[in-house]
């Protein structure tokens, strides 16, 4: 069975698995703000830079198990596997979703 992802999550996670930065970029709103191991980062250039260092320190990548509709959202249970201690970790990925686009992401271990 296929996971079916909503839209601007589906596309993030492909996105971001493939490193491309202009695909990422347009998953997001304009004034986007994410929350990621104590930070919080605001604005697709931010989040940007924001991935970038994220993907050269664990050289990561996310497999989608799980999806359930939020107020406003999803959230997304993924694999995450990298070049970092404990890998593979399941991670919680909180979408709110405006607009067809991500508007906040708060990322759990």
């Amino acid at each position: 069975m296929t996971l079916k992802l909503p839209d601007p999550i589906a596309a993030y996670v492909a996105a971001d698995n493939a490193g491309d930065d202009a695909a990422l970029a347009a998953c997001f709103a304009a004034d986007a703000m994410v929350r990621d191991e104590g930070r919080t980062i605001r604005g697709v250039d931010a989040i940007l830079a924001w991935k970038a260092e994220s993907k050269r320190k664990y050289a990561y990548t996310v497999e989608p198990l799980a999806v359930a509709e939020a107020a406003g959202g999803a959230v997304l249970t993924g694999r995450v596997s990298g070049q970092f201690p404990g890998s593979p970790v399941e991670l919680r990925y909180v979408f709110g979703l405006k607009d067809g686009r991500i508007a906040t992401l708060e990322i759990h271990g």
